[in-house]
């Protein structure tokens, strides 16, 4: 056995403050573990939301994290899909003035005669909501605005939901960070 003097530890000593530490070490996980549990993070409730535009523009962020997401499961790959063309197109092809979206976010990709499929490109999209207001008014409703939790800052007060005359920005549990429209579920 070591002498306490001299400022060393004796081994039973050591084992003892090892295993005490570890114990810390792991009640500090699970009490962090149990925290993230219980986070909620802001999101656009598909149901009370109008695809107003506000988002775009109430954003913390620019561009704003509000993004439009597309619902491959319900979409019906249309040649014609209303969120992709304005109501007033003059083609059936990809010109600008032909267009829904002003970012030219929206890809169309030719599957299989008459289907086509959309891809939204997130880092060109506004969220400027005319593709999926579009969408829900003359389509199935596959395309939905949600906040895209890898970018946004999960401000403490939400501008956008401040500002929402819809209230559709809410808080939900982390766990499952985005909503379907009741249709789907």
């Amino acid at each position: 056995m070591m002498n306490q003097n001299n400022n060393t530890i004796s081994r039973r000593n050591f084992f003892r403050k090892l295993i005490g530490s570890i114990i810390l070490l792991c009640s500090g996980v699970l009490l962090w573990k149990k925290r993230e549990t219980y986070q909620t993070v802001w999101q656009i409730d598909p149901n009370k939301c109008q695809n107003c535009g506000d988002c775009a523009v109430n954003c913390v962020m620019t561009p704003s994290a509000v993004k439009c997401f597309h619902l491959y499961a319900t979409c019906g790959f249309c040649d014609f899909c209303s969120g992709y063309y304005q109501n007033n197109y003059i083609e059936r092809n990809s010109a600008a003035e032909n267009l829904r979206c002003p970012t030219n976010a929206i890809k169309r990709q030719f599957i299989d005669d008459p289907y086509f499929e959309y891809k939204i490109d997130q880092n060109l999209c506004i969220g400027c909501g005319r593709c999926a207001e579009a969408c829900q008014a003359f389509g199935n409703g596959s395309l939905i605005l949600q906040i895209n939790q890898d970018i946004c800052k999960q401000c403490n007060v939400c501008n956008i939901a401040t500002l929402c005359k819809y209230d559709a920005i809410i808080k939900i549990d982390a766990k499952s960070p985005y909503l379907l429209p009741e249709k789907y579920l």
